[in-house]
């Protein structure tokens, strides 16, 4: 709704700068409720079920918000801003607080708080999540443009590849990691992941120009999604306790929203000297790093399990 009334570039920076500041701060709070709703059992399929939310609101808003715009772009504003104000009435009346309060215990002085920036593991954890993520938001901002501008293809059919990958994360996600979850270490489905958008990003500049390769490598990055970020969840969440849950989902929190400010620079300058082919094969390798890095963890966490267990 803000948006609407900023006619100039300094208040239209300010006005970005508090909605970033609103929508940031969203995020570790909404991890940390997550958490603190499930429990060790459910706690994968929770943020699967969260990432279904976004999803499914991203490929209806983005139908709603094309039509809305086709009519007034005020009007877009306007719905955006009132649905926002409805879904807090509806958090806080469906959740009210003092229900909250009651699920809370009272704090143990008895447990030392870990700080998330001494646990190096998990520093080295978050590494490889900026290196994936930076990657990753390259499917929404640089793709889309590669399609239009190297492959000519039509913006009907690029929003349809845009939307195949919300729909198939609706469809398949839960179902997936219902599956999934408890069968091999989190870590396994994490690097497998992260591999497979690698080779996404390769098999651009591989494969010929066409639908159907675009529509393969739409299929496997929406895939390496699915596959590594709701294990990426559980794996902050398995560090933590009550007393230090927020210090970990902030961290994984800044590091996306870092990804997402480096992601368009990164990629724009390496199209500007190299043009998309160097830009493809750098994510590629980026990616192959993150997800050698994650494999590496995984034979460390073995290693341990071993000598914990002798």
């Amino acid at each position: 709704m803000l948006i609407g009334f900023l006619h100039s570039f300094a208040i239209l920076a300010i006005g970005t700068f508090v909605l970033s500041l609103c929508n940031e701060s969203f995020r570790p709070a909404n991890s940390t409720a997550v958490a603190h709703y499930s429990d060790g059992t459910n706690q994968t399929r929770s943020y699967s079920l969260n990432r279904l939310a976004i999803n499914l609101g991203w490929a209806v808003g983005g139908g709603l918000g094309g039509f809305l715009a086709s009519v007034n772009y005020h009007l877009l504003f306007w719905v955006d801003g009132c649905s926002n104000i409805l879904a807090a009435i509806l958090l806080l009346t469906l959740m009210r607080r003092s229900s909250v309060k009651k699920t809370i215990k009272k704090p143990d002085t008895t447990i030392v708080k870990t700080s998330a920036y001494k646990d190096k593991t998990y520093l080295l954890f978050i590494v490889f999540a900026t290196m994936f993520a930076m990657c990753f938001y390259q499917f929404m901002i640089m793709q889309p443009v590669f399609f239009k501008i190297d492959w000519h293809f039509s913006e009907r059919f690029i929003g349809f590849l845009m939307a195949l990958n919300g729909l198939l994360i609706v469809a398949i996600e839960m179902v997936m990691i219902h599956k999934l979850e408890g069968k091999r270490p989190g870590l396994v489905y994490i690097y497998c992941g992260v591999a497979l958008g690698s080779i996404g990003y390769v098999l651009l500049n591989i494969l010929p120009p066409s639908m159907t390769t675009a529509v393969i490598v739409v299929l496997l990055i929406t895939f390496s999604e699915m596959f590594a970020m709701p294990f990426m969840n559980a794996f902050w969440i398995n560090r933590t306790t009550p007393h230090n849950r927020g210090e970990y989902a902030a961290l994984y929190s800044m590091s996306w929203s870092a990804a997402q400010i480096i992601a368009p620079f990164f990629g724009s300058n390496l199209i500007y000297y190299g043009g998309f082919e160097l830009l493809w094969w750098v994510l590629g390798g980026v990616s192959f790093l993150s997800a050698v890095g994650y494999y590496f963890m995984h034979l460390a966490d073995k290693r341990q399990a071993v000598i914990h267990s002798v």
